[in-house]
This record gives C-alpha cells, structure tokens and sequence, in this order.
C-alpha cells in the first residue's frame, strides 16, 4: 500500500501528471462536450491519458472530475449524476494507478462568483460541493486536489465540503494569472496564510501565464511560510490559435528546466496544466530523477540492503593500492596522492590515450581517473578503457560511474563486470542531463542518482545485489565521490555529502577549486564527516578558456 503523499514529500519530490481536457482535445473531442461526462461513456479514452502520463513518469494522476460539481454540469441535464461522475472517474484513474502512483481527486471552482459578487453563499457552495468529495472518496482517491482557486472565500468552502465528509490530506492550488495576483485581487502571501489557517497538509499554484511567470510565484509563496509543502504546476505557456485549434508553444525540455528551477526556489511536487502533455511530463520526470532529494534510492531497493549491514566490508586499505595510500598505509612522506583526468576517446583508436597514461605512469602519477561520458558526449566506454588502461600500462584507474545511461538491472551487471576484470576505483556520478551534449532529445534513465548508486555498492561490497541476493565473494570496491566546495546552495551540497558518507563512501574527488578560503570552508563544513578528499585543479589553459 502507497504510503501518505504528504509523508513521501518530506523525503522527496514528487512528479504529478499533466492536461486532461488538453489530452481529449488532442484526441478529437470537441470543445461544447461535457468532458467530465466521458468518465461515464467514454472510460476507455479517459484510461488511456492516465496510462500514457504514468508511462511518462507521473507519480500523482488526478481525476478527470475538473468540472464536475452541479452548477457545472447542469447545463450539461448531468446535475443529479455528480456524485456518480465523480466515483467513476476516481476508479478509472485508481485502476490505472493501481499501486505506482497516488489518485488526487481534482476539484476545481463552481463556475459562478459567491457573495457578495454573486448569489451563492458560502455555506451554500459547500454543500453544492459535499456529492463530488463523496462521489471521489467512494472512487478511492488518495487526497483531494482543489485546483485553479481566485476566491479564497470559495477556497474556504470548498475546504470545510471536504472535512464534511472525509479526513483526506487536501493539495489547495491557487491561480495567479496577473501581476502575482489571482483574478480577485489576492496575493500569494494571503493565500498562505489562509491555507495555514485552514491547516490544508499541501498548497502551490497551477494554470496561471507558464512557468516563466509562475517561478516569482514560488518564491514568495516559499518565503511565506517555511512549513508548507508547495506543489507547481504551470501552463505550458500560452495557447495560440492554429488551424481552428489551440496549441501550447512550450517545449518539454522548456518546461523540465523550470521545474528544475520550482524545486530550488522550494516546491517538492511539480507537475503540468493546460497545455502539458507526456512528453512534457516524461522530461519533467527526467530531470527530478537526476535532481532527487538526497535520501532517495529506488523504494524496493533500501530494506534489502539494510538487512546486509551486518556484513562488514573490506577495510579500504585492502580493497586497492589507492585504498592503501588513502588510508596512509604506504610510504608516501608528505606527498599527495595525484590522479589526473583522461577522456575517453570519441573514436575506437586507443593509442594516444594509452601512450597518455604511460607518461602519466612515468612521471610519478598515482591513478587515472576516467570520465563516463563526460559533458553528455558519445564517447568509448569509460569502463574498457580503464580496463585497457591497466592491462596495457599497469597504471591504476579510477573509474566514474554514472547513473543517467543505466538501468539497476544494468548498472550491477556492469560493476560486477568492472571487478571481475580488476578495476576497484568506483567514483559514483549522477551523470551531466543528456540536454548538455550532443544528444538533447535521448532518454536519462536515472533510476537511482548517486547516493543511490553508492548504497548499490556498499551492497556489492557486503555480497548482496539490489534484492538482497547473495553474489558470492563480497566485491572489494573502494567508492568515491564528486563534491563541489563552490555550491552555490552549500548548506544542500554538505547535507548530500553526509548521505553519501552514510551511504557508504570512502574517498571524495571534488569539481575544480580555485580559492583556498572555500576549500578551507568546505572541509570546516564536513569535519565531523571526513574521509580522504581529493581536491581538484583546473589549469586554465588560454585566456578564451579562462
């Protein structure tokens, strides 16, 4: 059974699916149709969004109920069917989730002002409310998602229609579509404070202008209260009108680079409206893979694991010659361990590289360290070169590994490989997006990122796989990791580091450094975490370079 969203998003973000109304356009449903309606007699199209927005990566589908309260759907002769509507769409997207994702039952507004600018009362908007909760509590959802608010008055009534009638966490999304105002005048900072007084568990923005606009919107939401879970969930900018169609301009990799941008500004769930398709979700998904809070390793993959602990490892001095210098083992004086940087080739001809690393060898260097397709870029394997690399010249290698090009099945598959033909120098990586290289449109797996990567190991060096099978013989793999002392966010930078460490890392390489004070700074920081740090240096070749 899925556990609490609400506890979920104090570990991690969560991605939520996209348009609805958008997708049933696309697939040629015409605009006067009761879209809420085809829970009813066109469940297999309404099905079919929800299965295409989980395959994308969506962890929260919502119901296609959007519009389904009595005033809305009289118009429609459909009034007295509300709570019906409601159930059968709450159990198609139930069904489709199953247990991969959670149901947030939508919401959204009556469709008529309350008083004093219309007629409805408050107390009468919660009961016109109170059959679609019911209608979604029946159905199965996991939480109610009220959405597109601009009336904090409706807002509250909606809230209380909720609390009527079932206990169910409440995602409360409100809709700034002018100057950081909703169409009633309210700013974010009073939204907040009416979801506080409301004790509604998650609150955010969805629809507005896009998410050029909507990122302002975060922030001072964020600023505003430090507590509250926020959730951001923008158009994909503005529809235009084409061939008597609206279309939404926004690109998927447009859209996943502003949800990187809503989880730094503090948002932990981001997700799509008008105009968000899975393809937008499916980047979105990518990109909070690569960019998971620190504790995050595949669900399944964590109990496994810790039922190894009691295995110990080899001490990191038995587990590679650089493990040794590491651990002050060997006679170096004062001299520092040195490894240097060498990327693979971009073709198959590996003579350069290896008369590179001779010359390396002979002039003193302690290990080289390669690359895994650095800067997203096609090149040979990182892993046969450093295989090469010490066969042929007997220079020991440092291998980075990075999570975006694998699967978990994949992943072990090759570090059992990279043992077996004696390459002990695991550097863990999360890996550089595919937008950076050559490549911008390829698939990022990213099951796991690099916390999660280096629990793998610390399976591996406890002789267990991923689902706690024995491997044999424990691998004796000595684990690195990246750090940047420079982090613009260096308070996010030390808590990972300490995960890391946790996680079962024994050395550090860090990005390069160029002023002592931050190093300095840097290592103040991790004092009570320590383990061996190699620090980087970054000649700057030429003046362009620089």
């Amino acid at each position: 059974m899925l556990e609490s969203i609400v506890k979920a998003l104090e570990e991690r973000v969560i991605v939520a699916d996209g348009a609805m109304g958008t997708m049933l356009y696309g697939k040629g449903v015409y605009l006067n149709r009761c879209y809420d309606e085809m829970n009813l007699s066109q469940p297999e199209m309404v099905s079919e969004v929800h299965r295409d927005y989980l395959q994308a990566g969506a962890e929260l589908l919502e119901t296609n109920t959007f519009g389904a309260n009595p005033v809305k759907l009289a118009p429609h002769g459909l009034a007295e069917r509300c709570e019906e509507i409601n159930r059968r769409g709450a159990e198609l997207a139930r069904d489709v989730a199953g247990e991969r994702a959670w149901v947030g039952g939508s919401i959204g507004p009556l469709g008529k002002p309350l008083s004093p600018i219309g007629k409805i009362s408050a107390a009468e908007a919660t009961e016109l409310f109170r059959p679609q909760v019911r209608g979604l509590k029946a159905g199965g959802v996991d939480l109610v998602v009220i959405e597109t608010m601009n009336d904090l008055q409706e807002l509250a009534a909606l809230v209380e229609a909720v609390r009527l009638e079932c206990e169910l966490p409440i995602l409360a999304l409100a809709t700034f579509p002018a100057e950081g105002r909703t169409m009633l005048g309210y700013t974010p900072e009073e939204v907040v404070g009416t979801l506080v007084r409301l004790g509604v568990q998650l609150g955010g923005a969805n629809c507005s202008e896009g998410p050029h606009d909507m990122l302002d919107t975060i922030v001072r939401l964020r600023q505003a209260s430090a507590a509250l879970p926020l959730a951001a969930m923008p158009n994909a900018g503005h529809p235009r009108l084409h061939d008597d169609r609206f279309l939404y301009m926004t690109s998927p990799e447009y859209m996943a680079e502003y949800a990187r941008r809503f989880l730094s500004a503090g948002a932990s769930l981001v997700g799509g409206c008008c105009g968000t398709t899975p393809a937008h979700v499916r980047a979105m998904a990518a990109m909070v893979r690569a960019q998971r809070p620190e504790r995050v390793v595949v669900p399944a993959a964590l109990e496994p694991l810790e039922k190894a602990r009691a295995i110990e490892p080899a001490p990191i001095e038995e587990r590679s010659p650089l493990g040794a210098k590491l651990a002050g083992r060997s006679v170096l004086g004062h001299r520092f361990v040195v490894s240097v940087e060498m990327n693979p080739p971009r073709g198959h001809d590996t003579a350069k590289v290896l008369a590179a690393a001779e010359q390396l060898r002979y002039h003193g260097v302690d290990v080289v360290n390669v690359p895994d397709g650095p800067r997203a870029s096609a090149r040979m394997s990182a892993l046969h070169l450093a295989s090469l690399i010490q066969q042929w010249v007997g220079m020991e290698t440092v291998l980075h590994y990075t999570c975006r090009d694998r699967n978990l099945l994949g992943m072990q598959a090759d570090l059992l490989g990279a043992h077996a033909v004696g390459l002990r120098n695991i550097l863990a990586v999360t890996g550089d997006p595919p937008k950076l290289g050559n490549y911008p449109h390829i698939t990022a797996v990213y099951d796991v990122e690099s916390i999660g990567l280096v629990r793998i190991l610390d399976g591996l060096n406890r002789g267990v796989d991923l689902a706690a099978s024995p491997i044999g013989e424990p691998t004796r793999f000595l684990v690195g990791v990246g750090a940047n002392p420079a982090a613009s966010d260096l308070e996010r930078e030390v808590r990972r580091f300490r995960y890391k460490v946790e996680a079962g890392a024994s050395f550090c390489m860090t990005q390069p450094v160029y002023e002592t004070a931050v190093l300095a700074r840097f290592l103040e920081r991790i004092a009570d975490c320590r383990i061996p740090v190699l620090v980087g240096i970054l000649p700057l070749a030429s003046y362009r370079y620089a």
